[in-house]
């Protein structure tokens, strides 16, 4: 079993008794973009997904709306739905936003992070390292995402997370299309300097070094990025091995 698989059963089995099908299948499918997974481009096919996660149409096209609300799932009419691909433009306004949103909400978690926080943070780049040192880069590149929506919650400021939680996938898509060169695309060291600024409470500190993690995350995009294609029943293989495991 990939260290994925023990991933997701584990969030299955500690669950909120209160999430719907659609939030189970939703987070599915964020999570399968964040990692990469599910490369720019893929077609999402409704009875494919209702097969893989044994629940109604219905309720896979509510999880696939909620994507699309995030703007990393297009809904096409008359054509169902697929990972967005952004353009090269589009990935430079979703670059320009990105920057506007970390800043701010590095000024505010400079102003309002608590020590449990930075505690819990600390161990998710611990996380993060290890999942980039043993390879499995999907991984990785997942926590790498949560450490930066980890920050707009110390930013406790909610409209701002849910803006940061839309253009963390979107960056992610962008780099599965666009990066040059190794999957690590967050420097941990950056990541860990970054938080003993704001834990030091110096805000200009703070402020720079997000600017230039920024920086290092865009030099590594290419703008002769393609976009490849996956099999939805081999993205979400260990989702049907479960499910099979359950029924026996």
């Amino acid at each position: 079993m990939t260290s994925l698989s023990k991933s997701i059963q584990k969030k299955s089995k500690t669950k909120s008794p209160n999430q719907t099908q659609d939030d189970v299948v939703y987070c599915h499918i964020f999570d399968a973009i964040l990692e990469q997974r599910l490369p720019p481009g893929t077609k999402l096919n409704e009875e494919a997904l209702s097969e893989i996660f044994s629940v109604s149409r219905t309720i896979i096209r509510r999880a696939l709306l909620r994507l699309s609300l995030e703007q990393v799932v297009v809904i096409r009419p008359n054509r169902g739905a697929i990972v967005a691909a952004p353009t090269i433009e589009e990935a430079k306004q979703i670059f320009k936003a990105r920057e506007v949103m970390e800043l701010a909400i590095t000024e505010l978690a400079v102003e309002n992070a608590t020590q449990e926080q930075i505690k819990q943070i600390r161990k998710l780049v611990t996380a993060e390292l290890n999942a980039f040192e043993k390879g499995d880069f999907g991984s990785g590149i997942r926590l790498s995402g949560e450490f930066h929506l980890k920050l707009a919650e110390m930013a406790n400021n909610a409209p701002l997370l849910n803006f940061q939680r839309s253009l963390v996938s979107q960056t992610s898509l962008i780099i599965a299309q666009y990066e040059v060169g190794n999957n690590a695309n967050c420097s941990l060291d950056e990541h860990t300097i970054l938080l003993d600024a704001i834990e030091a409470g110096d805000k200009e500190k703070a402020l720079s070094l997000m600017a230039e993690h920024l920086n290092h995350i865009r030099s590594k995009l290419s703008l002769d990025g393609e976009t490849a294609s996956n099999d939805l029943h081999v993205v979400f293989s260990n989702v049907i091995k479960n499910n099979a495991l359950n029924k026996a």
